[in-house]
């Protein structure tokens, strides 16, 4: 990225009964005047500091707001705490309600954008757009989430210990170091227990249900060379969600940004009501 940094502040806010932790980036210091804002709801342990180089890209167009989901970076956790994906969206409609953002769209990233779609099917006051990226499509009766839950509690394990920058590259090859270094730093923060709830619920909550109740323009992202959302996973969501916008980001797999970051922002057009490029 190229110029001054984006990047506003860090913040916390009560919401839905618990504490929630946000970055802001904007490229001023108050909202863009005719532009909604941006809510981005990163994946299951990705705490938001891991989605800064995205969201300075968004913050150099849009008002954009970077959650922490309960049970990971700064955000709220405990043993009583309610990690279901019900609960999940429950935070982030309460989040844009407490902040008062009266236009703004939610984009999701996998399990972000499973929440998104919960969260949606509510029919939120303010939501105008929805984009959910590579969400598994994992549910009753259906194939299960590709990836392997122990993939996600060794290297938590491993981060509550230290990782180090080699151990973390192990469970993540093909990124940069900078992006390793920022992984190993954070990824102690996501709580055993809200992973392994998050993860076992990908194979039980039906978000399919929620679709048809989504009431605001959907864009589904999905990865070329990911095995998360195929192609008979997108007409069946084209069949739930006449209008749907879809693309298939070429050269990346599930974690789309860190493959082909360009590729990540074209995809959306001006789906958001201006372009990210």
């Amino acid at each position: 990225m190229s110029g001054a940094s984006t990047f506003l502040y860090g913040a916390h806010v009560h919401a839905n009964g618990i504490r929630q932790h946000y970055l802001r980036f904007c490229p001023g210091e108050a909202a863009v005047p005719g532009r909604d804002a941006i809510v981005l709801i990163p994946g299951i342990t990705s705490p938001a500091v891991t989605w800064g180089f995205v969201a300075e890209r968004f913050g150099r167009h849009f008002d954009t707001y970077v959650l922490d989901i309960r049970g990971r970076g700064l955000s709220e956790a405990s043993d009583a705490l309610d990690y279901s994906l019900d609960a999940q969206a429950a935070d982030l409609n309460a989040f844009a309600g407490a902040l008062g953002l009266h236009r703004y769209a939610f984009v999701g990233h996998s399990m972000g954008g499973r929440i998104a779609i919960r969260a949606a099917s509510r029919q939120p006051a303010g939501l105008t757009r929805l984009v959910a990226v590579d969400p598994p499509v994992s549910g009753p009766g259906r194939r299960p989430y590709p990836a392997q839950l122990p993939w996600y509690v060794d290297s938590i394990r491993q981060a509550r210990r230290g990782i180090s920058l080699e151990q973390m590259r192990a469970f993540c090859p093909t990124w940069t170091e900078a992006q390793l270094r920022l992984r190993a730093q954070w990824l102690h923060t996501c709580d055993e227990r809200a992973i392994v709830t998050s993860f076992d619920a990908f194979q039980t909550d039906d978000i399919h249900a929620d679709l048809p109740r989504i009431a605001v323009p959907l864009m589904l992202m999905s990865a070329e060379r990911g095995d998360v959302v195929r192609e008979e996973d997108v007409r069946e969501i084209r069949a739930l969600v006449p209008g749907l916008h879809e693309h298939r980001v070429a050269g990346a797999g599930h974690m789309i940004p860190w493959d082909n970051e360009e590729g990540f922002y074209r995809a959306f057009g001006d789906f958001l009501g201006a372009p990210l490029t």
